[in-house]
């Protein structure tokens, strides 16, 4: 995939994970993009060491979007464990 396409996915996966997991992030849109790329390489990866099958193959994808997904909920459950202790 193109970095166009990284951007495009890894929005729409963190849209996708913000919705998933209701509730106050101290992060606006940029940050949404940043994790959801970030959780696309994680869940892409995870897919390859875990289940040993290579879960980014194309935009239109199931999987690509499932780990994409998967990844981006990981990232910001782990955002908001560091976040919310930061504010507290």
């Amino acid at each position: 995939m193109s970095i166009i396409g990284w951007i495009v996915l890894g929005l729409l996966a963190g849209i996708i994970a913000k919705a998933l997991m209701p509730g106050r992030d101290p992060g606006g849109f940029i940050l949404t993009i940043l994790i959801g790329i970030a959780g696309a390489l994680l869940g892409g990866w995870l897919g390859k060491v875990i289940f040993d099958v290579d879960s980014i193959d194309g935009f239109f994808e199931l999987s690509t979007w499932i780990a994409a997904i998967v990844g981006s909920l990981i990232l910001l459950g782990l955002y908001r464990l560091v976040a919310g202790r930061r504010h507290s």
